[in-house]
């Protein structure tokens, strides 16, 4: 699956879709976590003061890996650092 968000909606957005594809709730995405299941929510509802620890909790409970990528190619994130 590739996803492209660049606003915090779009990432709720894209984390939810991703999260009701696998057939769980928020309370399993909780239980992975162990955050809780308002954070989630707010999260999936573009809450932009989520931070990015948070993001990146709920990104791995999905298997999911944050990349960003330039216009005509692509970063990896260990290119950054």
């Amino acid at each position: 699956m590739d996803l492209t968000a660049r606003t915090a909606e779009q990432i709720g957005e894209a984390l939810r879709r991703t999260r009701k594809t696998r057939g769980w709730t928020q309370g399993d995405i909780s239980a992975r976590t162990n955050l809780r299941v308002a954070t989630i929510s707010s999260l999936e509802n573009g809450d932009a003061g989520t931070k990015l620890a948070t993001v990146l909790a709920i990104m791995a409970a999905l298997g999911l890996e944050f990349r960003l990528v330039e216009r005509g190619g692509s970063l990896e994130i260990e290119d950054i650092f």
